[in-house]
């Protein structure tokens, strides 16, 4: 029987173009009713692949013949689509043009022109990319229906069958059953989430939508309960029980997977990074590896948090307690006064942490209170040092042109009664010391691997690409702010630069050009190929420091110690693995930051709903065609439409992000004083309009 890739070859060649099933089965001699069923499950393989569409006579042909493109669609809740195409600009798609293609659809597309060139219609749909969602359940005269919450999925769905019922207003989580020709797409109700509306089942509407998992399957709950009963092994392990050890993290920490130990060396310090080794507990193809990988990291909301690992793990026998014996893997590093690393080694090893510190009292400690400086006298030195060699490392990394964003975060704080709080999170020296050292560990395993050149995991950051690096430099050149690099090749430093110019000169500009800045750089991954981190201005780098809550960090665990045990040659078998594994990693990574976000902002959402009517000052954190988006000093962000903005002829500026009518403009940095006018918490937004003052 003719193989995939011999009928693949022959549409490749010419010889299959613009053929159909009978012709294709003639020229391969193919008779036989077997034969035929075999030659069409390879056309409906490449069909499915991508690799051949039908042409409008029902004819095989590559796509290229068609002058067709691939992508997939970005929805609009107004019914029209772009169509996203990898290092190509996007295609505006009409909803006349989508032919019941929908958000996250893969397609192929026929690029039409139109006004701007950019204009394109759905030739064929490749595959469906949305199967289930949530949304509002909504009785009909005839069954009922539901509007999704995604609202560039544009098309409500109609449903049509399952065992599960709800009532009109209720919020549900349906899977889609079918695509209609011409209708709506059909479904039905897996599970009814609660009223619509209310914030807990706002919260599981969006687990349910990145489609993150909360409970874990009873085989690796047995597995995890299994290797917590095991007795510790220490044996072959440097003990370092005895030598000076703390953790440090924010009072609301749930899990606890690096500490730290320091002392005074002749010319510098001995830092000990020591990471908790879950990979000892969590082994290769077991059941808790299995779903570690799946779910990639843990996501943190502000009520709860959906653990990578079992909490008998996570909170538990991997996490370095106070006072507790705990197996790790620690990175110590001869540090001289100018931050330059020296003899380090990484070792298997046994801690106990002689200390659980928060952020808070660690600050409040290096500020001078004196009442916890009594408290904690016994650290008092060991905190000092630690100021002193994460002042060192900072000087060294702004000298080799680290890029430092000031990106601000929401503290988001539950009180018992049920109560939000929302205010920016402060960062301390506290946390720039343990920011510091994590990077420093992360930054010599990834040396230290390296040299070996084995399989392996990389935390990787592009440079900006040469079309945003152009467009940041054209923005900067509109502000009067001189930019020296080149687009083709910019490098860390240069950009660097550009803000500690700002910083020192104490311009407001500065967050506005931060702001632009991080739009025109990519996002950091994680890659078997080491090219560099150009935000930490790092040749090398990797994610070694959480374990507990990252399966990267877990994986290269695990070839470090086939290294250290002298099996470096076992390394190779992960040789395959480590690509796929960057590539699950960084996807869940992206899965979980997006969840994260959506749910900070339904808490934001929240909170603000008791502040309508009230007055406060924000600055213009970003501008469309149709509003200005304002951020409070609370991270809090809104929106003022344009119907809502002073009346004028406004147009646009895409370029240099302004808004800019006959006698009013808006642009990014820009103080306003906002008034809260709505709350919409299905839609995560808050409606602003501006102060009469």
């Amino acid at each position: 029987m003719p193989a995939v890739s011999e009928i693949k070859e022959k549409f490749e060649n010419g010889e299959f173009q613009y053929k159909k099933t009978n012709d294709i089965c003639r020229l391969l001699g193919v008779s036989s009713r077997a034969g035929r069923e075999a030659v069409s499950a390879v056309l409906t393989e490449l069909l499915q692949a991508g690799d051949i569409v039908r042409d409008e006579r029902g004819r095989f042909v590559s796509p290229e013949k068609l002058s067709l493109v691939k992508g997939v669609l970005s929805g609009n809740e107004r019914g029209f689509a772009f169509l996203v195409r990898e290092g190509e600009n996007d295609l505006f798609i009409p909803h006349r043009s989508l032919h019941g293609a929908q958000h996250k659809d893969t397609v192929f597309a026929r690029i039409l022109g139109g006004e701007r060139g950019d204009e394109a219609e759905v030739y064929s749909i490749l595959s469906r990319g949305v199967k289930e969602l949530t949304g509002t359940y909504y009785r009909e005269e005839r069954g009922g229906c539901v509007l999704p919450d995604d609202k560039k999925y544009y098309d409500e769905i109609r449903i049509v069958g399952g065992r599960q019922r709800a009532f009109s207003g209720e919020k549900v989580f349906i899977k889609i059953t079918a695509w209609p020709e011409g209708r709506r797409p059909e479904g039905e109700i897996a599970e009814v989430l609660g009223k619509s509306g209310d914030l807990s089942t706002e919260e599981d509407a969006l687990i349910k939508t990145y489609s993150l998992a909360e409970d874990f399957p009873q085989k690796a709950l047995s597995e995890a309960r299994k290797v917590c009963a095991e007795k510790m092994p220490l044996a072959g392990r440097r003990d370092l029980r005895d030598v000076l050890t703390i953790t440090i993290d924010g009072e609301d920490a749930r899990d606890f997977d690096d500490a730290i130990s320091i002392e005074r060396a002749e010319d510098g310090f001995i830092l000990g990074v020591h990471i908790a080794d879950v990979s000892h507990y969590v082994r290769r193809g077991g059941a808790l590896d299995k779903e570690a990988y799946a779910r990639g990291t843990s996501v943190y909301f502000p009520d709860r948090v959906l653990p990578m690992l079992p909490v008998e793990l996570s909170n538990g026998l991997c996490s370095l307690r106070e006072g507790e014996d705990r197996l790790t893997l620690s990175c110590i590093m001869k540090v001289d006064k100018k931050g330059r690393v020296t003899d380090p080694e990484i070792a298997q090893s046994v801690i106990r942490s002689h200390g659980r510190m928060t952020y808070t009292d660690v600050a409040k400690i290096l500020d001078g209170d004196a009442v916890l400086r009594e408290r904690y006298a016994h650290l008092v030195t060991m905190l000092e040092d630690c100021r002193e060699l994460a002042e060192i490392l900072i000087r060294k990394r702004e000298a080799r042109g680290s890029v430092d964003l000031d990106v601000k975060e929401a503290k988001i704080t539950l009180s018992a009664d049920g109560g939000i709080e929302v205010c920016e999170y402060e960062r301390t020296m506290a946390h720039r010391m343990i920011e510091e050292f994590m990077i420093l560990a992360n930054e010599t395993v990834a040396e230290f691997m390296a040299a070996y050149e084995l399989p392996f995991v990389y935390r990787v950051h592009e440079k900006p690409s040469e079309e945003k690096a152009a467009a940041f430099k054209a923005y900067l050149t509109e502000l009067g702010i001189k930019a020296k690099f080149r687009p083709e090749n910019v490098r860390p430093g240069e950009y660097g630069k550009i803000l500690d110019g700002l910083e020192a000169s104490n311009d407001p500009m500065r967050h506005v050009v931060n702001r632009v800045m991080l739009r025109s750089m990519s996002k950091a991954k994680y890659s078997a190929e080491n090219i560099g981190h150009f935000g930490l201005a790092s040749d090398c780098y990797c994610h070694f420091t959480s374990p507990i809550r990252r399966y990267p960090d877990l994986l290269i665990h695990r070839i470090i110690k086939l290294v250290l045990d002298a099996q470096a040659g076992e390394a190779q078998r992960f040789e395959n693995f480590v690509g796929s594994a960057s590539a699950n990693c960084s996807e869940t990574e992206r899965r979980a930051d997006d969840a994260e976000r959506a749910v900070d902002e339904l808490y934001k959402v929240w909170y603000m709903r008791s502040h309508i009517g009230e007055t406060f000052e924000g600055v213009v954190s970003g501008v469309t065609a149709f509003a200005v988006f304002v951020e409070l000093p609370n991270t809090v962000e809104g929106r003022v439409k344009i119907e809502n903005l002073p009346p004028d002829d406004y147009v646009f500026l895409e370029k240099n992000y302004t808004l800019k009518g006959q006698r009013h403009a808006f642009k990014i940095g820009d103080a306003v004083k906002i008034v809260v006018a709505a709350c919409d918490i299905g839609a995560r937004k808050c409606d602003f309009i501006l102060s009469e003052e």
